[in-house]
């Protein structure tokens, strides 16, 4: 066997890192163009939900099935493929000529971050044998894509004030031209040894199981219940039930499900689908709030909101591997999210008017203890299965972390809504169509041009709605504290490598 050297080590951890950060900049930068591109394509209203969600669909649907694939061709070929995908496809959406172009360019775009996200994750577990140094790569890699999701809008918010709505896609191009060389030249390959045939049934079923279940959820938020929802997500249990049946009667499954039995791989897999519950929700809480009720711009808003990824940098790559040693896999965890739950009572504090220095305090802590939850989930998962399946179970982590970010998003901003509307009075006199737009939402309000006194109103409300979704990120954390704590109680310190799963350089 070939031992890896340190530069190439650290080197997977910097293009891991810097293609995190990519992606993440990528999810936030369509938010910002999609006002500027609307003028310039003129979709229609079902076409711009297909452009923000056609890429999480096709991501989420196809990680399981991409990160299996890395396994059986190698993870190194399919990272640098996949970089390729990305970089041609966000040269596609920065030139999308029509509304059409533009959702397949983003459906491409999610094919590729399928490939990547698992595959980043895998490698990363295949090059490092002390338990100590995989834990503060994973934490650097989750940390700098934290980062970005901060710098997308800073970086998006810059560009779209000075070029055309495509300028904040081609960002990706440089950057992956980097990542691909210093891929190809520092990244070991490693692949499963032995790793039978691909489950062509499989395959469709997990696609459509998550895809269908994803979609339901989304399109919950967007448009309500509704037979279409309803439809979409029986089709999609009914596919994840027959899948998981499957996986239990074949010789070579895409998923081993007996790794769900390991209280050590499943309780992190929980606390990490809670985590991102509350985070996902609370990002976009917070970046409407930020915009909608204190008038603030795009860019002036991911400037208020880097200082809670730095504070996930800090708990993740700093914190989170010295306080395994201390404390413990599942203490350290429910330290991390009961920390993320205090803090964000702060968030209760911001009104109508704010004292940044609450809401720079509150972001500082919570964005530190979700690093460190964050940081020891992933490594706990990843660590607790053996480096020839890394790739499949990394695609579980990913899938685990997509379907709790999407049900955040659908509940906690359903309580924010209906919240909203049970607290708003809207004043008699207005015309319908204003009255209909004031009714609906702060959005609304504002694009109806209601009357001044009428926002404020708005505004108000919103912010009670806000208070409750808080609430509930914070019931979230602690509940997620408190489960980590009970079901990660025996999990070792140490979770040693199986002789075999040395890292063997294909």
């Amino acid at each position: 066997m070939e031992k890896i050297s340190n530069a190439r080590k650290w080197g997977t951890v910097a293009v891991g890192s810097l293609t995190a950060l990519v992606l993440s900049i990528d999810l936030t930068a369509l938010n910002l163009a999609i006002p500027n591109l609307i003028e310039d394509l003129e979709p229609s209203a079902t076409q711009i939900l297909w452009i923000s969600d056609i890429y999480g669909f096709v991501l989420a649907g196809l990680l399981i099935t991409m990160g299996c694939l890395g396994d059986r061709i190698g993870r190194k070929k399919l990272l640098l493929i996949g970089m390729f995908g990305f970089a041609a496809a966000s040269a596609l959406t920065a030139y999308a000529h029509s509304a059409e172009h533009l959702i397949a360019a983003r459906a491409l775009l999610g094919l590729a971050g399928a490939t990547i996200m698992p595959s980043t994750l895998s490698l990363t577990r295949n090059v490092f044998a002390d338990h100590k140094e995989r834990t503060a790569a994973i934490g650097i890699t989750a940390g700098v894509g934290g980062l970005g999701v901060g710098l997308g809008p800073v970086l998006g918010g810059a560009l779209l004030d000075h070029f055309w709505w495509g300028s904040v896609f081609l960002i990706n191009l440089p950057v992956m031209a980097v990542i691909l060389v210093a891929g190809a030249l520092l990244i070991p390959e490693s692949r499963d040894p032995s790793p039978g045939r691909i489950d062509l049934l499989g395959v469709p079923l997990s696609i459509v199981g998550v895809m269908a279940v994803v979609y339901a959820i989304k399109e919950s938020v967007n448009s309500g219940l509704s037979v279409q929802v309803g439809s979409a997500a029986v089709l999609g249990v009914i596919a994840l039930v027959l899948f998981g049946h499957r996986q239990t009667h074949i010789e070579s499954p895409l998923i081993d499900v007996r790794l769900f039995r390991n209280p050590a791989f499943a309780g992190s897999l929980g606390a990490n689908a809670l985590a991102m519950f509350a985070l996902v929700a609370q990002s976009l809480i917070f970046s409407q709030y930020f915009q909608l009720v204190l008038g603030w711009s795009p860019l002036k808003s991911g400037l208020a909101g880097l200082p809670g990824a730095f504070g996930a940098m800090l708990g993740g790559a700093a914190l989170a591997p010295q306080l395994i040693n201390i404390l413990g896999r599942g203490r350290t965890i429910a330290l991390g999210l009961a920390i993320s739950g205090c803090a964000s009572s702060l968030y209760l504090l911001a009104g109508t008017t704010l004292d940044y220095r609450t809401m720079l305090l509150a972001m500082v802590l919570s964005g530190t203890g979700v690093g460190m939850a964050l940081t020891v989930t992933s490594d706990t998962i990843i660590a607790t299965v053996p480096r020839d399946r890394a790739g499949g179970a990394a695609a579980i982590s990913e899938t685990a972390t997509e379907l709790g970010g999407a049900l955040g998003l659908a509940v906690l901003g359903t309580v924010l809504n209906a919240a909203y509307r049970a607290s708003i009075d809207v004043p008699a006199g207005l015309s319908p169509h204003i009255a209909a737009g004031v009714e609906d939402s702060l959005a609304g309000a504002l694009v109806v041009n209601a009357p001044t006194e009428v926002i404020d109103l708005a505004r108000e409300s919103f912010v009670q709605g806000m208070h409750f979704a808080v609430v509930g990120c914070i019931l979230l954390f602690l509940v997620a504290a408190a489960g980590a704590l009970v079901a990660l109680r025996d999990v070792p310190k140490v979770i040693a490598a199986e002789p075999e799963s040395e890292p063997t350089p294909v």
